[in-house]
């Protein structure tokens, strides 16, 4: 199964990364799927999560789950021309999730927020998660 990566679909700023990511995955590595999703709620509850927090990103990747800055810096590591934010693996992850936390705890006040999670384009259909 392709990486999938999963999102706040009502956060203007996560769906505008996850359009971010679209354009920069040459090799179609990614797959998506929104944290209130079918298939988001079910990895949530799998994982012992709350069913209701959306303040980070997750990654699915061969069975293992990535959050926050782990997520954010897996990602950028096979996106076109963004491999290099990679480096930054070497910042403790303390560190880097302090910072995250504060965009996380902010995102509707600076970006806002959707009604609904986002509807792909027909070309973008094929690579969202749909259970």
């Amino acid at each position: 199964m392709p990486d999938v990566i999963l999102f706040d679909g009502v956060c203007n700023f996560c769906n505008a990364s996850i359009n971010f990511v679209i354009d920069r995955d040459a090799a179609r590595r990614f797959r998506f799927a929104s944290l209130q999703s079918d298939f988001g709620q079910r990895l949530l509850a799998e994982n012992q999560r709350q069913l209701t927090d959306f303040d980070t990103v997750l990654l699915l990747r061969d069975g293992k789950l990535y959050e926050k800055s782990d997520a954010a810096l897996e990602i950028a590591r096979y996106l076109k021309g963004w491999s290099w934010l990679y480096l930054f693996r070497v910042v403790p992850r303390f560190i880097r999730d302090f910072f995250y936390d504060i965009i996380a705890k902010n995102r509707y006040r600076l970006f806002g927020k959707s009604e609904s999670c986002r509807i792909p384009t027909p070309e973008e259909k094929k690579l969202f998660v749909i259970e």
